[in-house]
C-alpha cells in the first residue's frame, strides 16, 4: 500500500516536525510506502527521514524548477521529476492508494482541497484524510462545518474527509473506506444544474 502525504515545506514548531518524523516511522512499520513532495526541508524532509530511518520506502515527486533550489531529497527510494505543480499532484495521487494531509501552509491546503474535490467528483475513489496534530486543523474544520450550515457543502461530501488525531486509527479507517453513493444531484432541494462542491 502507498499513502500520499501532503505537508509543509516549512517546519512550524518542533512538535510538528516531530509528528512528521513519527508519521513516516509509523507508515514504514506498517509496511506502507510514502509518496510525498520530494523535498528534504521542513515537514516534508522530516516525514521522509522518519520513514527511511525505519526501513520504509519513500517516493518523491518534485517539480524540476525546485531542484535548482537544492531542496531535492537525495536519499529517496525513487524520485520523479515533473514539469509543474499540477502534474505533481496528479502523479502523487495516481501513485497512491490513499491521501493524508499533515500540517502545512497554502500549498498543503491546495493539495488537500483539490484531491478531496476530485473524490467528490468521482475522479477517484481513494480515502482522503487529515491528521489533526495538536488541533492544527480545527479552524479549517470549523469553516467546513460552516459551509455545510450555509448550504455550500453537502454533508456527504463533508463526511468524506476523514479526520483523526491518531494515525493508526486513521489508517484503519482508510482500510475500511467506501466512498458514499451520492452526487449533489441526489438532493431534491437543489435546482437542476446547480452544484455545491
Amino acid at each position: 500500500m502507498r499513502v500520499c502525504v501532503y505537508c509543509g515545506s516549512s517546519g512550524g514548531s518542533d512538535r510538528y516536525l516531530a509528528s512528521a518524523r513519527e508519521v513516516g516511522a509509523i507508515l514504514a512499520r506498517r509496511g506502507i510506502e510514502v509518496v510525498y513532495g520530494g523535498a528534504r526541508v521542513g515537514m516534508m524532509g522530516a516525514l521522509a527521514d522518519g520513514a527511511l530511518a525505519a526501513g520504509g520506502r519513500v517516493v518523491g515527486v518534485l517539480p524540476e524548477a525546485l531542484v535548482g533550489w537544492e531542496v531535492a531529497h537525495e536519499g529517496l527510494t525513487e524520485l520523479h521529476l515533473v514539469g509543474g505543480l499540477h502534474e505533481r499532484k496528479a502523479l502523487m495521487t495516481a501513485l497512491s492508494d490513499a491521501v493524508l494531509a499533515l500540517p502545512g501552509g497554502a500549498g498543503t491546503l491546495d493539495e488537500l482541497f483539490e484531491t478531496w474535490t476530485w473524490a467528490q467528483l468521482k475522479v477517484h475513489a481513494k480515502p482522503v484524510g487529515v491528521l489533526n496534530v495538536a488541533g492544527f486543523f480545527d479552524p479549517m474544520l470549523a469553516m467546513l462545518d460552516h459551509m455545510v450550515a450555509e448550504g455550500f457543502l453537502k454533508r456527504p461530501y463533508r463526511d468524506m474527509l476523514l479526520v483523526d488525531d491518531d494515525l493508526d486509527r486513521l489508517l484503519d479507517r482508510f482500510a475500511g473506506y467506501r466512498p458514499p453513493d451520492y452526487t449533489w444531484s441526489d438532493d431534491p432541494g437543489d435546482a437542476a444544474g446547480s452544484s455545491s462542491l
